[in-house]
């Protein structure tokens, strides 16, 4: 750690940049990770570590196509991608100064959620892709999708105890709506796993009629919206603008998701609509995540002795923050020796 603290402290910008990788990266490994489940890719390379036994690409088999490999093999080399954007962030974290333990702690959870990960898909692949083995692994990517999101914002953030920001209420529904989107999203795996799309035609599915976990999916979906409908009721009593344009952000995207859901279930589940459909969901979690860290301000970034922050390469960056500038007149800055 003295040598870390030796290194110069990264710009807020990279920081971000970096950051927002992260949330890309992990909601695309979600979408990759269906398009191998859609093509019948899922056991392409049959092994794991390994894409066969004794040979970590893709080689010329009689039982498996080539271009089922490469989407697999693929889709394995994309996760190195997002791991080394991981740690990237959690060396910039790491690097920052002052140190803030809120921050590093959100960095530290991007690669550690990474190779997480691997294990959950290797595992996926060692029981030849049994559905819940399917579902445990796409639900991990919601949870480092929300996780990225966090340290996103924990970048322009203290580490002071959350501050309600907006009408009262609007967290507590929040959190509700939260709890319901957990429920959408487990109900969607159980949809996938009775669905057609096994990843490999010899896998098999979950015996539960698609129609009825569908109707159950769709049950959440409409308490999801009734809970968006009166967060924007609260929000109407006096928000500040930064809450009113995350809130149309998530509604748009939820309606959007939710057409699509429904074209993608009368139209029989088109491989397309299925990877678009997760892809949908993803941003759904995004906006959702940005909304909730919209609500909460955990202070100003600390100073250091001197009383000047440690970036000063982007001074605009407390105006981007929930309630625009001078939201934490009544938080001074807190000193901090780094």
């Amino acid at each position: 750690m003295r040598l870390i603290d030796r290194l110069p402290s990264p710009g807020r910008r990279l920081q971000r940049a970096c950051a927002i990788a992260v949330v890309a990266t992990q909601a695309l490994i979600a979408v990759t990770g269906s398009i191998v489940r859609v093509t019948g890719s899922g056991l392409g390379c049959p092994t794991w570590p390994e894409c066969f036994p004794g040979s970590m690409t893709p080689v010329e088999h009689p039982e498996f196509a080539a271009l089922n490999q490469w989407i697999e093999y693929g889709n394995r080399l994309f996760t190195g991608v997002v791991g080394i954007i991981a740690l990237a962030c959690f060396a910039l974290a790491l690097l920052t100064r002052p140190r803030r333990r809120r921050y590093v702690r959100l960095a530290a959870a991007m690669p550690l959620g990474v190779l997480a990960q691997g294990v959950l898909g290797g595992i996926t692949v060692r029981f030849d892709l049994l559905w819940w083995t399917v579902a445990v692994h796409f639900l991990a990517s919601t949870v480092m999708v929300w996780l990225a999101v966090l340290l996103v914002h924990a970048i322009d953030e203290g580490d002071q105890p959350p501050r309600a920001v907006g009408p009262r209420g609007v967290r507590g529904l929040l959190l509700a709506q939260t709890g319901v989107l957990a429920g959408l999203l487990v109900a969607g795996t159980l949809v996938t796993g009775a669905g057609p799309h096994a990843g490999d035609p010899r896998t098999p599915r979950l015996d539960v009629p698609v129609d009825t976990v569908a109707h159950v999916h769709a049950a959440f979906l409409f308490v999801f919206l009734g809970l968006l409908l009166a967060v924007g009721v609260l929000l109407g009593t006096g928000a500040p603008r930064s809450l009113w344009a995350r809130y149309a952000v998530l509604v748009a995207v939820v309606l959007a998701q939710g057409s699509l859901g429904f074209v993608q279930y009368w139209t029989g589940v088109p491989e397309v609509l299925v990877s678009l459909h997760v892809l949908g969901a993803m941003l759904v979690i995004i906006a959702t995540a940005t909304l909730w860290c919209a609500t909460r301000d955990h202070g100003p970034v600390p100073v250091d002795e001197e009383g000047a922050t440690r970036d000063t390469r982007d001074p605009g960056a407390d105006d981007r923050r929930p309630g625009g500038a001078g939201v934490h007149r009544d938080r001074p800055a807190v000193p901090t020796r780094g």
